[in-house]
């Protein structure tokens, strides 16, 4: 068990990194803010306290950020941890990509004092599960799986306007609750495909592993829930869908009405479900157990079967 003690970000690279009281983590991205952050697997960097101490006593004055860390924490020898091993801190997960770097141009402190600690005694880190950190929380060596969150939009022109009530995404939020899912949020947009978007893009960035969408999926010209779900996605899941689909039309030939889709972005999984609460209970609990394994495969908690 560790604590953290500064979190640092820099606007441009190359430059010192400045002291932060708290920062906002996006899975695979790093740190809102940070020039570091990218689609790479050094998206964040830490570096030991007792490393930067011992160094202080060779007569270096430096701020913390003076290395390009992101994260200064004590308790860690952070070289000792093999590739792969995982960092916990509230509901932010890490994994360590990198051990080390090579030192190309020589920064302002080794300029200073002939050395630099940060490319032997530096790590870097991938974001698997977003949210917020601030001095003096905790960090920890995960053993445990990513905790399974969700969180639901529903997509309803009336139940935005508060014409009608949310019957269908209250039946989500109970299947989920029932399931072990903890919902982080649950939302009612208007069919605005733009709005419907940009809160999936929010809910991805975040890392929740499952984000259900109810409604917006018929023939209507307002029913937009998948062209926004397809425009965000980078890989479509065909089957979730087909799959619901074809147990529905066992049920009602009109289930070959449904345009519903769903996809991945970066570590979420994205399912349209349909807008009534009847196909919400028989579609819903008929694909959940398989979504789990889905979900833990994106994550890294799980590995591919043939069970």
């Amino acid at each position: 068990m560790g604590r953290i003690n500064a979190i640092c970000i820099s606007e441009k690279r190359g430059t010192a990194k400045k002291f932060v009281d708290a920062a906002t983590f996006h899975t695979e991205f790093g740190i809102v803010g940070d020039a570091h952050a990218g689609s790479w697997h050094r998206q964040i960097s830490f570096l030991g306290q007792a490393e930067i101490d011992e160094f202080k006593k060779r007569g270096a004055k430096i701020e913390a950020g003076a290395f390009g860390e992101n994260i200064i924490a004590e308790g860690f020898t952070f070289k000792n941890l093999p590739l792969g091993t995982r960092l916990k801190s509230g509901e932010v997960f890490f994994e360590i990509t990198q051990i080390g770097k090579e030192c190309h141009n020589h920064c302002a402190i080794f300029q200073q004092m002939g050395d630099c600690i940060m490319p032997r005694e530096g790590v870097f880190a991938r974001v698997l599960h977003g949210g917020k950190i601030q001095i003096g929380d905790e960090l920890e060596i995960a053993t445990e799986k990513i905790p399974l969150d969700a969180a639901i939009i529903t997509a309803s022109d009336k139940g935005f306007s508060g014409e009608r009530e949310d019957l269908s995404g209250a039946k989500v939020l109970e299947i989920l609750t029932a399931n072990g899912y903890k919902v982080s949020e649950k939302i009612i947009l208007p069919d605005d495909k733009k709005l419907l978007a940009e809160k999936m893009i929010e809910f991805a960035n975040l890392g929740i592993g499952l984000i259900l969408t109810t409604g917006g999926t018929g023939f209507s010209p307002r029913d937009v829930t998948p062209e926004a779900t397809i425009e965000i996605c980078e890989r479509l899941a065909p089957g979730i869908s087909e799959a619901m689909r074809n147990y529905s039309k066992q049920i009602t030939k009109r289930a070959m009405l449904s345009r519903a889709a769903a996809g991945i972005r970066k570590r979420s999984l994205i399912v349209n479900l349909p807008g009534s609460v009847k196909a919400v209970d028989e579609c819903l609990n008929f694909i959940l157990p398989t979504l789990r394994h889905g979900i833990e495969i994106l994550r890294g908690d799980d590995s591919n079967c043939g069970h």
